[in-house]
């Protein structure tokens, strides 16, 4: 799937010393990032999408006690 990115200057440059430097091309750098930095940006952005919905009470929560109760577990061993 071809994607256009639209970049700054200075990052552009940058991406292109490292390319130049390294003998890759800018294009594996992008997919590098993209592959990192995925689940980080999935798990802020995805997450303050849930703790919205809890704050709206469209999100059900479960408390420890439910948790240890359907997990089977003991409470001692907590």
């Amino acid at each position: 799937m071809a994607t256009t990115v639209r970049l700054e200057p200075e990052i552009e440059e940058r991406l292109n010393h490292l390319a130049e430097a390294t003998g890759r091309t800018k294009a594996f750098y992008l997919r590098v990032l993209i592959e990192h930095g995925l689940e980080e940006l999935e798990d802020v952005y995805l997450g303050a999408a849930v703790a919205e919905r809890v704050r709206l009470g469209q999100e059900r929560t479960y408390g420890l006690d439910e948790v240890v109760a359907d997990l089977g577990l003991d409470p001692a061993d907590l």
